[in-house]
């Protein structure tokens, strides 16, 4: 005898809502009958249907890993999370970004002290911003930890994972470390290196933020959670707009 499905259950087979479900079968586009008021589905029907749908379509339905396989800002809603990651960056007191796994910014710096901003407005100093970002992304500790950035300056940054794939970074900068600020000497090679006078640079360096170890401590537990937290939104809006796909690819059968 044939199994009948219910509405409930070609919901979660197909990813769309009851309404659509019925629409669809008053409609004629889903092998179904009314059972009273109650809609059932031949399961052997709904295997055929689906079988000739993806012989037309050339797609499996639902089709979960598109969107998760997309870049990490085109499934982040950035307004969003720009806030998020202010909010986080204030409580902090720290420098927090987000990136893709190649070190290109997706959010705006929040934050931003007055060191960073001198060296964004040289030549070179925004690459170097940029190169250390894109290092950070080759470093193999899964977990965050501080590492030394430019003139010292210490860096962390915690992975976003969705599933099995790495899919960005959050990342936390701008952390004095021990010995600050540099000698003379060292900051007049820093400044060189900038095409900067050395007065000029030591004017910012003390804008640079000490954390003590508790501090910093903090600061890669939080960053960590900033990356669950991101994980759980993209995995979220990846399935949100799976099933807006598959709900357009029905309403066009």
């Amino acid at each position: 005898m044939t199994e009948m499905l219910t509405a409930k259950e070609m919901q979660g087979l197909l990813q769309v809502d009851r309404s659509t479900i019925y629409r669809m079968a008053e409609a004629g586009q889903l092998p179904g009958f009314k059972v009273g008021k109650q809609w059932r589905f031949p399961s052997d029907r709904i295997d055929q249907w689906l079988q000739n749908r993806d012989g037309v379509s050339g797609s499996a339905l639902p089709v979960e890993n598109v969107r998760s396989n997309a870049q990490l800002a085109a499934v982040l809603p950035l307004e969003c999370v720009q806030l998020i990651q202010d909010a986080f960056a204030e409580m902090l007191g720290v420098m927090l970004v987000i990136t893709d796994l190649a070190g290109q910014p997706i959010t705006q710096v929040s934050n931003a002290s007055p060191v960073y901003n001198l060296l964004t407005e040289t030549k070179c100093g925004h690459q170097l911003c940029q190169e250390k970002w894109q290092d950070m992304g080759q470093i193999p500790a899964l977990e965050p930890r501080f590492v030394p950035g430019w003139g010292g300056i210490l860096c962390a940054r915690a992975l976003v994972r969705l599933s099995n794939e790495l899919k960005g970074m959050v990342i936390a900068f701008g952390v004095a470390p021990q010995n600050w600020p540099p000698a003379p000497a060292a900051i007049a090679e820093l400044a060189q290196s900038l095409q900067l006078t050395p007065d000029k640079l030591s004017q910012v360096l003390g804008s640079v933020i000490s954390l003590t170890p508790a501090q910093e401590k903090q600061v890669l537990l939080t960053i960590q959670r900033m990356a669950d937290i991101l994980a759980h939104i993209i995995n979220e809006r990846c399935l949100l707009l799976n099933r807006l796909d598959t709900i357009a690819k029905l309403s066009a059968l």
